[in-house]
């Protein structure tokens, strides 16, 4: 008899058979708190730590009240996931900008395609995927025997942040509002600071063929031709922090009704897609580009933002809130992997003439005006005050770690603390993002790479009296704590998500639930200093992708986004512009660092 499981092949055919991410403990995330944390803490810290996290554990103490309830809530009909309610209040709830500070960016791999071409083969692509979607016909993603939640998918097309003043919220299909997938038939262009409305598929639902995209586009590019003044692009409100956007934004709705129409025509559109009149200068400028660009070309709250250079380069800009990296890399490697032809085939895209243009327009006072100009001119004095690198292995990839035994990752992530060690001279909290989407509702757990092990590695690499047997010891020895607490946070078995998300029931419910008593574990030492940023790391493998980036997450992180394929690896660095001397270091050292690790492992 065969008991191999047979899961569904429709989109969401699966969701309800995955199983639930597990609630943790209280004692199972405390002692996990303390163990994650002492590698960064003096003994006097660890010792204040500890006391809190007793505290937290009395019998009868706040935090158990907060524990049940948030069992209760696990167990109530409709809950996916104990974290259902985490992930909104953290992406929603953030009132910083999102715009550098949250959204994320791809650089698409080089085709040599015109602009035009390469623009309507990429909205071809998404039209194509879209329409499957729709149907349920894109195939879910199975790891080792396992489906992954395929949910996050219902994010991508016409899923556009509102802003709020005291959370945001998220205008999206597959919602009570909005049931069943989206009907918009357009997209949204922009071109020198104007927006344009570009129907992609016809009334009649078929999608309009390639050469109609290219004439369509061609004349957005013609009525865009004269530049917007940065008082009138009204993008560069979404780069304001949350609330200031709330504010701006009702402002606009009551200026003028006409303004909800144009809000309305960029928020239900499928997507966006920026033409830029300009190459950019290297691969690090079109980085920089996808990753905050001219903000008056850009709508930073649309789900995706497709943005194609003068010469035809070519990448993408995505809202957090709904969307993490591994679900962009399958809708990318779809839309890459396919000639756009066949993608216009596939989706039954027709020729049918040059599909309807209509410029978005806002009509803006005085005052609309002067805001609209302060967001412009504070993003771009933000982006300057942003340095960045890139880094290119040509010679070394994941397959070259795995001939010398080690995990590939691991063997970044420990190249990565010795690197930082020398660049600054000390071991500093690192945050790796690892996928948990094989869970109901799954999305990502937060891991803290520094152990025990990665301090005595460090120290034996720069210890001249440690013999080089001793220093692969202490790497590989390392590299497995790295591999093994990797392994824990695939199964849930993490600490972070859910003492926080305890405070987040406080914050909430406290007086609802007599749990209001100010719990000392978030003040100390080992909670802050544990989540206190010096390298963010994110992995986004696909052969289809030259980089990944996104910005740092405090003044003195680096933010690391790399992209770990089997014959080569690239790195794109982020960091507050005060800090630019200590990152070109660490880019430097990081350099060496690969180069003597290998050299030690061989």
């Amino acid at each position: 008899m065969n008991s191999t499981p047979q899961w569904s092949s429709r989109t969401f055919g699966n969701e309800d058979r995955l199983p639930r991410v597990p609630v943790p403990t209280l004692e199972d995330s405390c002692a996990r708190l303390l163990t994650w944390c002492a590698p960064l803490l003096t003994e006097a810290e660890l010792a204040t730590t500890t006391t809190a996290v007793e505290e937290f554990l009395r019998p009868e103490g706040p935090a158990r009240t907060l524990h049940a309830a948030l069992l209760d809530y696990d167990a109530q009909e409709g809950v996916r996931s104990w974290l259902d309610l985490f992930w909104p209040s953290r992406y929603l709830g953030r009132r910083d900008r999102i715009a550098l500070n949250a959204n994320f960016f791809f650089l698409f791999r080089d085709t040599n395609e015109d602009q035009l071409e390469r623009a309507a083969g990429l909205v071809a692509g998404a039209v194509d995927y879209k329409t499957r979607l729709d149907a349920e016909l894109v195939a879910p993603i199975i790891q080792r025997g396992q489906p992954l939640s395929m949910e996050q998918n219902k994010f991508l097309f016409s899923a556009t942040r509102i802003p709020g003043a005291e959370q945001d919220t998220v205008r999206v299909p597959y919602s009570a509002a909005w049931p069943g997938p989206s009907t918009a038939r357009h997209i949204v262009v922009f071109f020198r600071g104007n927006a344009f409305r570009l129907d992609v598929i016809a009334p009649d639902g078929r999608p309009h063929g390639l050469d109609d995209l290219v004439d369509g586009l061609r004349a957005v590019m013609k009525a865009g031709a004269e530049r917007a003044e940065d008082d009138s692009s009204v993008g560069h409100l979404t780069t304001k922090a949350r609330a200031d956007w709330a504010a701006s934004r009702a402002r606009l709705l009551a200026a003028d009704p006409a303004n909800a129409d144009a809000l309305d025509t960029i928020e239900t559109a499928l997507l966006c897609l920026t033409l830029e009149d300009f190459s950019p200068a290297d691969t690090l400028a079109a980085c920089d580009q996808l990753l905050h660009g001219n903000s008056g070309n850009r709508w930073f709250d649309k789900a995706l933002s497709l943005i194609v250079f003068a010469d035809g380069r070519a990448g993408i800009n995505i809202e957090h809130c709904g969307l993490d990296g591994t679900t962009i890399l399958s809708f990318v490697d779809f839309v890459l992997g396919t000639p756009a032809a066949d993608h216009a085939a596939a989706a039954g895209a027709v020729s049918q003439g040059q599909p309807a243009v209509e410029a978005v327009t806002f009509a803006l006072d005085a005052e609309l005006r002067a805001d609209v100009l302060a967001a412009a001119r504070s993003f771009a004095d933000y982006a300057a005050n942003t340095a960045t690198t890139t880094l290119a292995f040509d010679d070394f990839g994941a397959n070259q770690a795995k001939e010398l035994h080690i995990s590939p990752d691991a063997f970044v992530q420990m190249a990565y603390q010795l690197a930082h060690h020398r660049a600054k001279g000390l071991i500093g909290a690192t945050y790796e993002s690892i996928a948990t989407r094989q869970y109901q509702g799954g999305r990502t757990e937060a891991m803290r790479v520094v152990t025990p092990e990665v301090l005595a590695f460090v120290a034996a690499m720069d210890d001249p009296a440690v013999e080089r047997a001793q220093r692969v010891a202490a790497l590989r020895a390392a590299a497995d704590k790295h591999v093994e607490r990797a392994r824990d946070c695939q199964a849930g078995a993490a600490p972070e998500q859910h003492l926080w998300e305890l405070l987040m029931i406080q914050q909430r419910r406290g007086a609802e639930l007599g749990a209001t008593e100010h719990l000392a574990l978030y003040d100390t030492p080992g909670w802050r200093i544990m989540r206190d940023d010096y390298l963010s790391t994110s992995s986004a493998p696909s052969h289809l992708i030259q980089f990944f980036g996104f910005g740092s997450t405090s003044a003195q992180c680096i933010g690391i986004a790399y992209v770990l394929l089997p014959e080569r690896f690239n790195i794109y660095l982020s960091t507050p512009r005060p800090a630019a001397p200590e990152m070109y270091t660490f880019a430097t050292k990081l350099t060496e660092a690969v180069r003597e690790l290998r050299e030690l492992l061989a």
